[in-house]
Protein backbone atom coordinates (compact mmCIF):
# COMPACT_ATOMS: atom_id res chain seq x y z
CA UNK A 1 0.00 0.00 0.00
CA UNK A 2 0.77 3.51 -0.26
CA UNK A 3 -0.48 7.22 -0.10
CA UNK A 4 -0.63 10.15 -1.49
CA UNK A 5 0.59 12.29 2.04
CA UNK A 6 2.16 15.61 1.43
CA UNK A 7 3.63 17.55 4.80
CA UNK A 8 6.05 20.13 5.57
CA UNK A 9 7.54 17.91 8.65
CA UNK A 10 8.60 14.58 8.92
CA UNK A 11 6.53 11.93 10.44
CA UNK A 12 8.41 11.90 13.70
CA UNK A 13 6.44 9.73 15.59
CA UNK A 14 5.08 6.99 13.01
CA UNK A 15 8.61 6.57 11.82
CA UNK A 16 10.03 6.22 16.27
CA UNK A 17 7.72 3.52 16.49
CA UNK A 18 8.50 1.66 13.86
CA UNK A 19 12.12 2.22 14.80
CA UNK A 20 11.36 0.98 18.34
CA UNK A 21 9.28 -1.94 16.92
CA UNK A 22 11.79 -3.17 14.33
CA UNK A 23 14.91 -2.90 17.12
CA UNK A 24 13.08 -4.66 19.72
CA UNK A 25 12.30 -7.87 17.37
CA UNK A 26 15.85 -7.36 16.27
CA UNK A 27 17.26 -7.96 19.64
CA UNK A 28 14.95 -10.48 20.47
CA UNK A 29 15.35 -14.31 20.28
CA UNK A 30 12.68 -14.76 17.56
CA UNK A 31 14.60 -12.45 15.08
CA UNK A 32 17.02 -14.87 14.58
CA UNK A 33 20.12 -12.43 14.93
CA UNK A 34 21.01 -12.74 18.21
CA UNK A 35 23.30 -15.79 18.95
CA UNK A 36 23.82 -14.99 22.45
CA UNK A 37 20.00 -17.19 22.54
CA UNK A 38 21.82 -20.10 21.21
CA UNK A 39 20.11 -22.30 18.63
CA UNK A 40 17.78 -24.81 19.02
CA UNK A 41 15.56 -25.92 22.13
CA UNK A 42 17.97 -22.73 23.64
CA UNK A 43 16.39 -19.96 21.41
CA UNK A 44 13.15 -21.78 21.67
CA UNK A 45 13.03 -21.53 25.26
CA UNK A 46 14.60 -18.02 25.24
CA UNK A 47 11.45 -17.30 23.10
CA UNK A 48 8.73 -18.54 25.69
CA UNK A 49 10.39 -16.70 28.32
CA UNK A 50 10.48 -13.58 25.96
CA UNK A 51 6.64 -13.43 25.25
CA UNK A 52 5.59 -14.71 28.86
CA UNK A 53 7.63 -11.66 30.30
CA UNK A 54 6.57 -8.64 27.84
CA UNK A 55 3.46 -10.19 26.23
CA UNK A 56 -0.15 -10.17 27.62
CA UNK A 57 -1.98 -13.44 29.02
CA UNK A 58 -5.06 -12.64 29.64
CA UNK A 59 -5.41 -14.97 33.51
CA UNK A 60 -2.30 -12.81 34.58
CA UNK A 61 -3.35 -9.63 33.39
CA UNK A 62 -6.60 -9.88 35.42
CA UNK A 63 -4.69 -10.10 38.94
CA UNK A 64 -3.88 -6.67 38.57
CA UNK A 65 -0.13 -6.76 39.92
CA UNK A 66 1.81 -3.39 38.98
CA UNK A 67 4.30 -5.22 36.39
CA UNK A 68 1.95 -7.32 34.82
CA UNK A 69 -0.87 -4.09 34.05
CA UNK A 70 2.28 -2.64 31.94
CA UNK A 71 2.27 -5.76 29.11
CA UNK A 72 -0.14 -4.30 27.37
CA UNK A 73 2.36 -1.24 26.82
CA UNK A 74 5.35 -3.79 25.80
CA UNK A 75 3.26 -6.48 24.14
CA UNK A 76 2.85 -3.42 21.59
CA UNK A 77 6.51 -3.08 20.70
CA UNK A 78 6.65 -7.60 20.63
CA UNK A 79 5.93 -9.64 17.36
CA UNK A 80 5.64 -13.10 17.10
CA UNK A 81 8.00 -13.61 13.40
CA UNK A 82 9.16 -11.75 10.85
CA UNK A 83 5.37 -11.87 8.67
CA UNK A 84 3.96 -10.24 12.21
CA UNK A 85 6.39 -7.84 12.20
CA UNK A 86 6.23 -6.40 8.62
CA UNK A 87 2.76 -6.74 8.16
CA UNK A 88 1.56 -4.24 10.75
CA UNK A 89 4.81 -1.83 10.16
CA UNK A 90 3.83 -1.56 6.58
CA UNK A 91 -0.01 -0.46 8.05
CA UNK A 92 1.40 1.91 10.42
CA UNK A 93 3.62 3.69 7.88
CA UNK A 94 0.87 4.08 5.14
CA UNK A 95 -1.98 5.42 7.67
CA UNK A 96 0.06 6.93 10.43
CA UNK A 97 1.94 9.23 8.79
CA UNK A 98 -1.17 11.54 7.57
CA UNK A 99 -2.52 10.64 11.26
CA UNK A 100 0.30 12.21 13.15
CA UNK A 101 0.30 15.29 10.80
CA UNK A 102 -3.29 15.61 11.62
CA UNK A 103 -3.15 15.01 15.35
CA UNK A 104 0.11 16.41 15.81
CA UNK A 105 3.13 14.18 17.49
CA UNK A 106 2.40 14.57 21.09
CA UNK A 107 -1.30 13.89 20.84
CA UNK A 108 -0.62 11.32 18.10
CA UNK A 109 1.82 8.94 20.24
CA UNK A 110 -0.84 9.31 23.26
CA UNK A 111 -3.50 8.14 21.20
CA UNK A 112 -1.27 4.91 19.85
CA UNK A 113 -0.58 3.84 23.15
CA UNK A 114 -3.72 4.63 24.73
CA UNK A 115 -5.92 3.19 22.05
CA UNK A 116 -3.29 0.10 21.65
CA UNK A 117 -3.33 -0.75 25.48
CA UNK A 118 -7.36 -0.58 25.50
CA UNK A 119 -7.34 -2.88 22.79
CA UNK A 120 -5.21 -5.51 24.32
CA UNK A 121 -6.92 -5.25 27.62
CA UNK A 122 -10.37 -5.28 26.72
CA UNK A 123 -9.30 -8.45 24.57
CA UNK A 124 -7.52 -10.11 27.95
CA UNK A 125 -10.81 -9.19 29.79
CA UNK A 126 -12.92 -10.89 27.44
CA UNK A 127 -10.53 -14.50 27.75
CA UNK A 128 -10.04 -13.79 30.89
CA UNK A 129 -8.92 -17.68 31.49
CA UNK A 130 -7.14 -17.80 28.50
CA UNK A 131 -3.09 -18.27 28.98
CA UNK A 132 -2.38 -17.80 25.54
CA UNK A 133 0.41 -15.19 25.00
CA UNK A 134 -0.72 -11.86 23.13
CA UNK A 135 1.97 -9.74 21.29
CA UNK A 136 2.13 -6.91 18.42
CA UNK A 137 0.83 -3.94 17.73
CA UNK A 138 -2.18 -4.49 15.66
CA UNK A 139 -4.76 -3.44 17.91
CA UNK A 140 -2.61 0.16 17.97
CA UNK A 141 -2.21 0.08 14.51
CA UNK A 142 -6.43 -0.94 14.32
CA UNK A 143 -6.97 2.67 15.86
CA UNK A 144 -4.78 4.35 13.43
CA UNK A 145 -7.23 2.95 10.40
CA UNK A 146 -10.41 3.93 12.63
CA UNK A 147 -9.46 7.64 13.01
CA UNK A 148 -7.68 7.56 9.51
CA UNK A 149 -11.66 6.12 8.05
CA UNK A 150 -12.80 9.39 9.61
CA UNK A 151 -10.16 11.67 9.27
CA UNK A 152 -9.12 10.96 5.69
CA UNK A 153 -12.32 9.12 4.17
CA UNK A 154 -11.59 10.47 0.50
CA UNK A 155 -7.63 9.75 0.47
CA UNK A 156 -6.76 7.19 -1.89
CA UNK A 157 -4.32 4.33 -1.17
CA UNK A 158 -2.69 1.39 -3.18
CA UNK A 159 -3.78 -2.16 -1.97
CA UNK A 160 -2.79 -5.70 -2.80
CA UNK A 161 -6.03 -7.77 -3.40
CA UNK A 162 -5.43 -11.48 -3.42
CA UNK A 163 -9.03 -12.10 -4.95
CA UNK A 164 -8.09 -9.75 -8.15
CA UNK A 165 -4.36 -11.51 -8.21
CA UNK A 166 -2.48 -9.02 -6.20
CA UNK A 167 -3.21 -6.30 -9.26
CA UNK A 168 -1.97 -3.11 -7.07
CA UNK A 169 -5.00 -0.80 -7.34
CA UNK A 170 -5.54 2.28 -6.36
CA UNK A 171 -9.04 2.61 -4.11
CA UNK A 172 -10.52 5.43 -1.52
CA UNK A 173 -9.57 4.58 1.81
CA UNK A 174 -13.01 4.35 3.31
CA UNK A 175 -13.47 1.19 0.80
CA UNK A 176 -10.49 -0.16 1.80
CA UNK A 177 -10.69 0.27 5.45
CA UNK A 178 -14.55 -0.71 5.61
CA UNK A 179 -13.21 -4.30 3.85
CA UNK A 180 -10.62 -4.59 6.43
CA UNK A 181 -12.94 -4.18 9.30
CA UNK A 182 -15.55 -6.47 7.70
CA UNK A 183 -13.12 -9.25 6.97
CA UNK A 184 -11.82 -8.90 10.66
CA UNK A 185 -15.59 -8.84 11.99
CA UNK A 186 -15.79 -12.18 9.81
CA UNK A 187 -12.83 -13.48 11.38
CA UNK A 188 -13.36 -12.71 14.98
CA UNK A 189 -16.83 -14.40 14.61
CA UNK A 190 -15.24 -17.91 13.26
CA UNK A 191 -11.96 -17.89 15.65
CA UNK A 192 -11.86 -20.09 18.14
CA UNK A 193 -10.45 -20.00 21.89
CA UNK A 194 -6.90 -21.83 20.96
CA UNK A 195 -3.96 -19.83 19.06
CA UNK A 196 -4.51 -17.37 16.58
CA UNK A 197 -4.75 -13.93 15.37
CA UNK A 198 -6.47 -11.35 18.25
CA UNK A 199 -9.26 -10.06 16.03
CA UNK A 200 -11.49 -8.98 19.04
CA UNK A 201 -8.21 -6.24 19.48
CA UNK A 202 -8.53 -5.16 16.10
CA UNK A 203 -11.96 -4.70 16.21
CA UNK A 204 -11.85 -2.71 19.73
CA UNK A 205 -8.96 -0.72 18.30
CA UNK A 206 -10.56 0.62 15.35
CA UNK A 207 -13.64 1.02 16.72
CA UNK A 208 -12.25 3.24 19.47
CA UNK A 209 -9.61 4.97 17.42
CA UNK A 210 -12.90 5.93 14.95
CA UNK A 211 -15.19 7.23 17.67
CA UNK A 212 -12.34 8.93 19.11
CA UNK A 213 -11.76 10.86 15.56
CA UNK A 214 -15.52 11.51 15.37
CA UNK A 215 -15.74 12.90 18.78
CA UNK A 216 -12.74 15.24 18.99
CA UNK A 217 -13.08 16.20 14.93
CA UNK A 218 -16.11 16.55 13.77
CA UNK A 219 -17.54 19.87 15.36
CA UNK A 220 -13.84 21.37 13.98
CA UNK A 221 -14.07 19.63 10.41
CA UNK A 222 -18.51 20.94 10.03
CA UNK A 223 -17.02 24.57 11.11
CA UNK A 224 -14.43 24.39 8.63
CA UNK A 225 -16.52 23.03 5.65
CA UNK A 226 -19.18 25.54 6.66
CA UNK A 227 -16.38 28.30 6.63
CA UNK A 228 -15.61 27.44 3.35
CA UNK A 229 -18.91 27.31 1.79
CA UNK A 230 -19.80 30.50 3.17
CA UNK A 231 -16.56 31.84 1.47
CA UNK A 232 -16.68 30.49 -1.67
CA UNK A 233 -19.99 31.91 -2.06
CA UNK A 234 -18.70 35.59 -1.82
CA UNK A 235 -16.69 34.50 -4.81
CA UNK A 236 -17.71 36.59 -7.50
Amino acid sequence: MTNGRTTAGEPVVTYGLIGLCLLAFLVSPVSGFNPAYGTGDSVLAAQSAHFEQWGVIPSELMRSSPRILLTPLTALFVHGSWLHLLGNMLFLYVFGAMAEERMGRTHFALFYLTVGYLALFVYAAANATSEQTLVGASGAISGVLGAFLFLFPRARVTSLFPFLLFLPLRFPAWIVLIFWFVLQWLAARGAGAGPGVAYLAHLVGFGTGFLYAWGRYWRRDRVRDQTAATEGERQP
